[in-house]
């Protein structure tokens, strides 16, 4: 047995002792996602928690998902394996910012990505996933709004409902906002027969060149119903496996160089089990800033 899989085994043993559930996003290591008991986004990650009898749960992505779990499960443990596993996006506002933000534009309704922190949830209206951004804000009817902290996702739901007034924070993903059209370009010029799927976290320009424009859960089933057998994936590496997983057969292509989240990369399968055992790292929201977030989730979530 191969160290790899002798981790494994001795992580799948520690949470049915333990009575745990384990998550993973779809962007980390492949490893790590083939241990876990459910692997997708945040949100449908935390909803997945939320929803089994398992009184903890292990989150090996970065800490605002750890948080958007513990808003849902409030009641059971939420450990995260790597504290350190931050998102520098979320960290580009905070509660107070936000407030700020808030004060200066009286009445405007402010829709807040879910990659941000419980605070900047708790002064937020609605959240969104790039899934459902665009649905939800044609939802709240609103012909103005203050969108928080991903000014690329906010761009897209910009240009994707015109008669709205979408006022960006100045926020972005390092590992999505560095892709450049001269990359997608070469990527689509080696596989022409590909077609280029694009996270709407990528600038205008990146999208632009995109013939889908996707969240991470959206690629996989688009992948796999689509009768295209090649695609150029312009999101994080991490998605690749899964997306084998999802369309067997079909051909997947990354960018040159590869786009790779450090943060998503630092969970191990040694610190998922270490966690586990110690049950360390554990998630905590304190109440009144969870109530507030939850209501902007929930706001979402019934629109979804």
């Amino acid at each position: 047995m191969t160290d790899s899989a002798a981790l494994s085994a001795e992580i799948r043993e520690l949470a049915r002792e333990r009575g745990a559930v384990i998550l993973a996003h779809n962007y980390q290591r492949a490893e790590v996602q083939d241990v876990a008991d459910f692997v997708g986004d945040s949100l449908g990650l935390s909803r997945t928690a939320a929803a089994t009898e398992a009184g903890t749960i292990v989150f090996a992505g970065v800490h605002f998902m750890a948080e958007t779990a513990k808003i849902l499960s409030p009641h059971k443990r939420v450990l995260s394996p790597e504290p350190r596993a931050g998102c520098p996006m979320a960290d580009m506002i905070t509660g107070p910012a936000l407030a700020a933000w808030k004060a200066e534009h009286p009445g405007v309704p402010v829709v807040t990505y879910v990659n941000s922190s419980a605070e900047v949830k708790a002064e937020s209206d609605v959240c969104v996933t790039s899934a459902n951004a665009v649905d939800v804000v044609r939802a709240l009817g609103a012909t103005r709004i203050l969108f928080a902290p991903d000014r690329n996702l906010g761009a897209w739901v910009a240009r994707s409902l015109p008669d709205v007034d979408v006022v960006l924070w100045d926020g972005w993903c390092p590992t999505h906002d560095d892709v450049t059209t001269e990359q997608v370009a070469s990527a689509r010029a080696a596989h022409p027969e590909a077609l280029v799927l694009a996270h709407p976290e990528c600038r205008p320009e990146v999208v632009d060149l995109a013939d889908a424009v996707l969240s991470t859960s959206q690629m996989l089933s688009f992948a796999a119903d689509s009768p295209a057998s090649e695609f150029v994936v312009v999101t994080e590496a991490g998605l690749l496996h899964g997306l084998a997983k999802a369309a067997p057969g079909k051909r997947f292509f990354e960018l040159a160089p590869r786009m790779l989240c450090p943060n998503m990369k630092l969970t191990t399968l040694a610190k998922v089990r270490d966690c586990l055992k110690a049950g360390s790292g554990e998630v905590l929201v304190a109440e009144d800033i969870r109530v507030r977030a939850l209501h902007a989730v929930e706001r979402m979530v019934a629109n979804d």
